[in-house]
């Protein structure tokens, strides 16, 4: 029987998710601009129109800081990780190797880079994707859902922004790093992943018991908030249930991130 890379129809797959792959790469500061641009744009309408009127000078800079953090901290991260693993090296292998399942033989670098199945691309340009979108839809659900503070906001309003503000960045941060550790094919992505998943869980949770002990919380405000964590729960695990068993099994991943071949 035909592998899928031996089929005519798998060949075109891999050669138009390797096409993608490189489009992602090159294009990335275009992408960076168009993210500045529009980012920029949606942060700026929920400023003019916020929670609470801002009556000072004061009140307007300390309300567009937080907006400037959401739109520049994933571009930096960006770059940063893509100075810090430059494509044409090779990344040491992790000293301890989590992923156990199945028989796998050590290969030389080399002669894994030189196989066919090497690269981001088939499968894994659809996780790249993914994890790339993680950033844009959740700004756009902080932007839609969260409205900026303005200069009177109630005790329980600053707390339920700070936190969601916390969660947006820090995850889109991990997130943004993911997607670099992938592109690069940097041998600690895998098990990188799994870390920002276990995360992201854990910033949802979090969230939901700082806000249920906060005073004077409007119970709309609440049940909204719960909805939202629900659901960011379910993408998370969602997303576990579809590619944990990918990362560990998968010939390509375990040919690209830890170099070792089916015994």
């Amino acid at each position: 029987m035909k592998s899928l890379n031996e089929h005519p129809a798998g060949r075109a797959l891999a050669a138009r998710s390797l096409a993608l792959v490189c489009k992602l790469e090159v294009g990335l500061p275009r992408l960076m601009l168009l993210w500045v641009l529009l980012v920029g744009f949606a942060c700026g309408l929920r400023l003019a129109f916020a929670a609470t009127p801002m009556v000072t000078p004061r009140d307007e800079i300390a309300n567009a800081l937080p907006y400037l953090l959401l739109v520049g901290a994933p571009i930096v991260t960006i770059l940063l990780g893509l100075s810090a693993f430059p494509a044409s090296a090779l990344h040491a292998q992790p000293t301890t190797r989590l992923a156990r399942f199945g028989r796998w033989r050590r290969i030389d670098p080399v002669a894994a880079q030189a196989m066919p199945l090497y690269g981001a691309s088939g499968f894994m340009a659809s996780l790249l994707v993914g994890i790339l979108l993680n950033v844009p839809v959740r700004t756009f659900e902080f932007l839609t859902g969260i409205p900026a503070l303005g200069g009177m906001a109630p005790d329980w309003f600053r707390t339920l922004y700070v936190m969601m503000l916390v969660d947006l960045v820090l995850l889109s941060c991990l997130y943004a790093f993911a997607f670099v550790l992938a592109l690069r094919h940097v041998p600690i992505f895998p098990r990188f992943l799994a870390g920002v998943w276990a995360i992201d869980v854990m910033m949802q949770i979090c969230i939901a018991r700082v806000m249920a002990n906060v005073a004077h919380l409007p119970g709309a405000v609440g049940a909204s908030l719960a909805d939202m964590l629900e659901g960011n729960l379910k993408k998370v695990l969602i997303s576990v249930a579809l590619w944990l068993p990918y990362l560990l099994l998968s010939r390509r991943v375990n040919l690209t991130y830890r170099w070792r071949v089916p015994a």
